[in-house]
C-alpha cells in the first residue's frame, strides 16, 4: 500500500516537473547570462493563442537593450516558428519599459537583472506543436559582447483551449504590467521640442516625475533634461531636438509617469507636431543642417565634386586588383573595330555607373530609416567582406587558366565574357572601390546623403561616371585604342600575373575578417578557399573533358561536385556568422594610442590637452595607407610626443553608432577622418590623403 502511494506521488511530482519544463526550453548560458525560450502555456489547444518569450537572466553588473539602445548598444532579435500538428510564426516583440542609463555623456535604454520580451503567436492546426526560435542580443558591462541562441521547445496537444496559467504565466504578467499602454491624453509637441499631454487627471498632485523615451534613435539629444512643468489637465516636457530630426513628423515614443507613492505608469504616446515659437522646416533624417545643404548652383560643385573624386578613385590602392580586367579589356581594344571599343566601354560605364547608384539608392535609404550607414558601409558586414574575398580568390583562378567563365577553344584566352563582362568589370571595380575615400568625395557624398534623394542618386552616378571617365576616354578619342598593343601570346602571360593581385587582396580581407571576428572565423575563410579551389579545378577538369572528348557524364558529375562545394560554404558561413565573434584586437599596445568616445574627447579638451583623432577602419585601404606614410612616421610620431598630443583612435571596422554620430556631426559620411584639437580651440579638420608635412603643419599651428 505504502509503495502504490510512492508511486502515485512520484508521479504526479514528475507530471508536474514535465509541466514546467513544457513551458521553458534547455537555457542557453554564458558567464554573463541565462536565455531561455517560455510560453505562458504549458500544452496548446486547436487554433491556440499563444505568447511566447526571451527570456534573460543577466549577471549582476550586465544590461541589454530595449527597441531603442540609446546613443550606443544593439536591439534584441526574436524569430519564432512552430511546425508539428498546429503551426504559425511569432510576431513582433512587445517591449517593456526600460531603465535609463546614463555614462560618459550617453544614454541608454536597458534591462537589468532579468526580462523577459514577449510577443504573439498564433497557431493554425490542432494537435501538438514544437517551436523553433533564434535570438541574437547585446549584453554590455565594462565590454559589449554580442549574445545568440537556438531555442527549442515542445508543447503537448490538448482537446481544448488551454487557459493561461503554465508554469511561466508569472514572467508574462509582470513583461506585461511593464509594457506601455495607449495614452488616454491627448499628444502634441512643438518645433522647439516642448511635448505637452492634455487630458483629465494631469497635475502636480498625481505626476511628481516624468520623463520621454524616444521609440527611435537620432530624434532628440536623449541626455539632455526634460524639465517638467504640470499643471491642471495639461503636462509639458521639454525636449531637445536632433538637427537632423523630422519635426513635420509624428513624435513617437513612452512617457512614463511617476506618482508621489513611486507608482510608475508607462504610456505610448504618437505626438502631432504643432507650430512652436522656434518651428523649423523639415529637415531630412541625418541630411546636414539647412545652411551646408547644397542649392542651385552649389549642386554643380558638389556634381563636379563628385566627378573629380570619382576619377581620382582610379589612383586608389582599391581599385588595383580591378586593374587586371580592365588592362585585359583594353588589350583587346587594340584589335577590336571602332564600333566594338565603343560598346565595350558603354557596358563598363553602365557596370560603373549603376552600381553607384544602386549603392547610392541603399545609403539614401538606409539614410533615410535612421541608419549611420556610410561610405564602405558594407565592408562592416564579415558576411560581405568573406563573400568578396571568395570572389576575388575565383577569380584569380579564372585568370590563371584553371576553369574557363565563358565557353571557348581550349587554350583561348578570356578576357570577359563579352559585353556581360565589361558590364561585371565595371560592378566588380565599384565593390572593390568602397574601401578607399578620394579627395573631393567627401564633400559630394555628404551633400548626397544631406539633399533630396533624387539629387544625392545623380551625384553618385556623377561620381560613376568619373570612376570610368578614363575608359571612356581611351574608347571616344580616335586612334588612342588602335595605338594600343596587338592581341597575342602576351595577353596568356599577362592574364596570369595579373590573378596574383587578386590573391594579395584575398590576404587583406582575411586580415579584416580576422579583427572584425576573430581568427576561428579566418580559419573557416581559409577552409573556404581550400573548397573553392578545389571547385574550381574541377569544374575546370569538366570543361577541358567537355573540349576534347565530350563525356557528358564526367562534365555533369564535375559540375555537380562544383556547386556541392560552393553550397557547403555558403552554409559553412552562415553558421560561421551566427556563433559569437572574438575579434581580434588591433593596435592594443600603440602606446600613447587611446580608443575614441565623445566622454574622453570631451575630458580632455576641458583639461585643455591638445587632441588628435583618427577615425579608420580595417577595410578602409586610404586609411592603412595614411597610417603607413604620414601618422606611423618617426618625425610625426617625435611631434606628437614633444607637444603631450593625445591620440584618440576610431575603430569603424565594425558598426559604431558612436563613431557614426561623430563623423556626421562633422559633415563626414566615411573614413578616414582626421581631426586636431589644439587647446580650447575648435579642432582643425585635415585632408582624407595624409604626408608627414601635412600632419605636422597642421599640429604645428
Amino acid at each position: 500500500m505504502f509503495s502504490m502511494s510512492a508511486l502515485l506521488l512520484a508521479g504526479v511530482l514528475g507530471l508536474g516537473s514535465v509541466s514546467a519544463r513544457a513551458a521553458e526550453s534547455a537555457p542557453v548560458a554564458s558567464a554573463n547570462d541565462t536565455a531561455t525560450l517560455v510560453t505562458d502555456r504549458d500544452a496548446v489547444g486547436p487554433d491556440q493563442h499563444l505568447r511566447v518569450g526571451l527570456r534573460l537572466q543577466l549577471k549582476p553588473g550586465w544590461h541589454t537593450y530595449w527597441i531603442n539602445p540609446g546613443d550606443a548598444g544593439d536591439t534584441p532579435t526574436l524569430d519564432v516558428t512552430a511546425d508539428g500538428g498546429a503551426t504559425g510564426k511569432g510576431g513582433p516583440i512587445h517591449w517593456p519599459v526600460p531603465v535609463r542609463i546614463s555614462e560618459g555623456g550617453l544614454m541608454s535604454y536597458a534591462y537589468i537583472n532579468e526580462v523577459t520580451l514577449p510577443e504573439d503567436l498564433v497557431l493554425k492546426g490542432s494537435g501538438g506543436t514544437t517551436l523553433h526560435a533564434h535570438a541574437e542580443w547585446l549584453v554590455c558591462a565594462q565590454v559589449c559582447i554580442p549574445e545568440s541562441g537556438d531555442f527549442t521547445l515542445t508543447l503537448p496537444a490538448s482537446t481544448a483551449d488551454v487557459p493561461e496559467g503554465g508554469a511561466q504565466a508569472d514572467l508574462f504578467r509582470k513583461a506585461e504590467a511593464a509594457t506601455p499602454v495607449a495614452s488616454p491624453f491627448a499628444a502634441s509637441v512643438s518645433g522647439d521640442g516642448v511635448l505637452t499631454l492634455s487630458g483629465k487627471g494631469l497635475s502636480a498632485a498625481s505626476v511628481s516625475q516624468a520623463w520621454f523615451l524616444p521609440q527611435d534613435g537620432g530624434v532628440i539629444d536623449q541626455v539632455a533634461e526634460q524639465k517638467l512643468h504640470v499643471s491642471d489637465g495639461q503636462l509639458t516636457l521639454g525636449l531637445k531636438f536632433l538637427k537632423s530630426a523630422h519635426r513635420d513628423k509624428p513624435l513617437v515614443g513612452v512617457v512614463v509617469l511617476k506618482d508621489a507613492a513611486g507608482q510608475e505608469s508607462p504610456l505610448q504616446i504618437e505626438a502631432r507636431p504643432v507650430g512652436g515659437a522656434s518651428a523649423a522646416a523639415p529637415v531630412q533624417a541625418d541630411a546636414a543642417p539647412a545652411s551646408d545643404v547644397p542649392t542651385g548652383a552649389g549642386w554643380l560643385r558638389v556634381l563636379l565634386f563628385a566627378f573629380v573624386g570619382g576619377l581620382i578613385l582610379n589612383l586608389m590602392p582599391c581599385v588595383f586588383p580591378v586593374l587586371a580586367m580592365k588592362a585585359l579589356s583594353l588589350a583587346k581594344m587594340g584589335g577590336a573595330g571602332r564600333r566594338a571599343q565603343l560598346q565595350s566601354a558603354l557596358f563598363y560605364t553602365l557596370g560603373v555607373t549603376g552600381a553607384f547608384a544602386a549603392l547610392g539608392i541603399v545609403m539614401i535609404g538606409l539614410r533615410l530609416a535612421g541608419s549611420a550607414a556610410g561610405w564602405g558601409f558594407q565592408f562592416q558586414s564579415p558576411g560581405f567582406v568573406v563573400g568578396v574575398c571568395w570572389l576575388l580568390f575565383l577569380m584569380g583562378l579564372n585568370l590563371l587558366g584553371v576553369f574557363e567563365v565563358s565557353a571557348g577553344r581550349l587554350g583561348q584566352v578570356q578576357t570577359g565574357g563579352g559585353r556581360s563582362g565589361d558590364m561585371m568589370t565595371g560592378l566588380l571595380a565599384v565593390i572593390v572601390a568602397t574601401p578607399c575615400t578620394a579627395p573631393f568625395m567627401g564633400v559630394a557624398i555628404a551633400g548626397a546623403l544631406g539633399g533630396p534623394p533624387v539629387m544625392g542618386v545623380l551625384v553618385f552616378l556623377s561620381m560613376g561616371l568619373g570612376l570610368a571617365f578614363p575608359y571612356i576616354l581611351v574608347a571616344g578619342v580616335p586612334g588612342v585604342a588602335s595605338r594600343m598593343p596587338k592581341p597575342g601570346a602576351w595577353m596568356g602571360i599577362l592574364k596570369q600575373v595579373l590573378a596574383f593581385p587578386l590573391f594579395a587582396t584575398c590576404v587583406w580581407l582575411l586580415w579584416v575578417a580576422a579583427i572584425q571576428r576573430g581568427v576561428t572565423f579566418v580559419a573557416l575563410t581559409a577552409g573556404g578557399i581550400v573548397l573553392l579551389g578545389f571547385a574550381g579545378w574541377i569544374y575546370g577538369v569538366g570543361q577541358r573533358r567537355s573540349m576534347l572528348e565530350g563525356g557528358r557524364g564526367t562534365v555533369a558529375f564535375c559540375r555537380i561536385v562544383a556547386v556541392l562545394c560552393v553550397v557547403v560554404c555558403g552554409g559553412a558561413l552562415a553558421q560561421g556568422l551566427r556563433a559569437a565573434p572574438v575579434p581580434v584586437v588591433v593596435g592594443a599596445s600603440d602606446s600613447g594610442i587611446e580608443p575614441f568616445s565623445e566622454a574622453r574627447l570631451a575630458e580632455l579638451r576641458a583639461q585643455g590637452k591638445p587632441v588628435f583623432i583618427d577615425m579608420t577602419a580595417s577595410w578602409c585601404i586610404t586609411c592603412m595607407v595614411n597610417e603607413r606614410v604620414a601618422l606611423d612616421v618617426p618625425s610625426v610620431q617625435q611631434a606628437f610626443r614633444d607637444r603631450k598630443i593625445v591620440f584618440l583612435k576610431g575603430d569603424w571596422t565594425n558598426r559604431n553608432a558612436a563613431i557614426g554620430a561623430f563623423l556626421k556631426a562633422h559633415g563626414r559620411d566615411g573614413v578616414p577622418f582626421y581631426i586636431y584639437y589644439a587647446p580650447h580651440q575648435d579642432g582643425v579638420v585635415l585632408p582624407q590623403i595624409l604626408t608627414p608635412g601635412i600632419v605636422l603643419s597642421t599640429i604645428g599651428k
